[in-house]
Formats: structure tokens, sequence, C-alpha cells
């Protein structure tokens, strides 16, 4: 029984739930999600942060300009957090937990915490492995709301839209993500 998908199978599943993402509910994107989950919690420890408007242009606003643009949009989305988006979040945890626990490859320990690649270049120590990982994350997260999207909304949504944006993003990804790789993953012991 085959374990994986080849990446032609894997690019044409992937392809068929955006698609279903946008004929459904609308084009994927979570890094908004990032937003509204610390605005939840900020709202608990600063409840003037959001406010309900009665009978105005926009049911939501906020004391943070942030959270207010879009015509209180994000503002809204914080005040009732439960919607596609964090369920979609949810989801994507939740589908990763079940394909971990359900994978017929197992591997071996070490492998669990950092790649091959990986081990050879830095070590095996796994608190190195979690503050770059950690690191990466944050500074991904950062950029993607710096630019006002992420990498799902603008790569994969912003390219099966054709939005130039999208294209941008991605070349400036690759562009980015290629030259950093070399240098990290370059030999120690370059063949001669």
């Amino acid at each position: 029984m085959k374990q994986n998908l080849s990446w032609l199978q894997g690019g044409i599943f992937l392809g068929a739930v955006f698609l279903a993402a946008v004929w459904i509910i609308k084009p994927v994107g979570v890094s908004t999600e990032f937003v509204i989950i610390n605005g939840v919690v900020w709202n608990i420890f600063s409840p003037g942060l959001i406010t309900q408007n009665e009978g105005a242009e926009t049911a939501y606003s906020s004391t943070n300009a942030y959270l207010n643009k879009g015509g209180g949009t994000l503002a809204e989305s914080v005040a009732n957090p439960l919607n596609y988006g964090i369920v979609f979040v949810l989801s994507m945890i939740l589908g990763g937990f079940l394909s971990g626990l359900f994978s017929k490859k197992k591997l071996p320990d070490n492998d669990k915490l950092s790649p091959v690649v990986w081990r050879e270049r830095f070590g095996s120590n796994p608190k190195k492995r979690l503050m770059f990982v950690f690191m990466a994350g944050f500074f991904v997260l950062f950029g993607a709301r710096l630019a006002d999207g992420c990498t799902s909304g603008h790569m994969m949504s912003g390219m099966m839209q054709t939005s130039l944006s999208g294209y941008l993003f991605a070349a400036g990804a690759f562009a980015t993500a290629i030259p950093v790789a070399i240098l990290l993953f370059k030999s120690k012991n370059p063949k001669t």
C-alpha cells in the first residue's frame, strides 16, 4: 500500500481543496487569525478595546487603529471569534495531529525532532532546533502581517486567482528562501 502522495497527486489534491474553499466560502489565508486571537486575549485584559456600535455604519470598532481598519472587520472578528478562519486554523492543527497519529510511516526518534540535513549541519540539540524554528516562524508571521497577508493568502490563493501580488510574493519568497537555504545548509567539508 502506498503511504505518501506523489508531488502530482498532492498538487492536484491541494488545488482541489483551494478551489473548494474559494467556491464554498472564500480564499484560504490564516495569518489574520493570529491577529484575531491576540485581539481576543487583549480584549480580555482591556475591555474597552472593542465596542459594538448601535445603528452605525460599522457594527464594531476598536480603539486600536489596526483592528479598526477595513470598516471594523477585524474588530468584529475579535468580538465574535468563532468563525470560519478560527475553525480553519484549528482544523489544520487537528489534521496535522491526526495525520501523524495514523501515519503508517513511523519516523525514528531523531527524525521526529529534526531532519537529517539539519542534524548533519547543526547537530542534534533539540533546544537549538526549536529555537531556530520558533524564530523563523516569528519572522514569517511578522512579515506576513507587515505585508497585510500571509503565505497561503498571497502565494497559494493569490496565484490561484491570478493576482499580481501573489506572483510577486512567490518570486520574493523563493528569491529569499533559496539563497538562505544554500547559506545555512552548505557543506561543512566541501568536496574537492
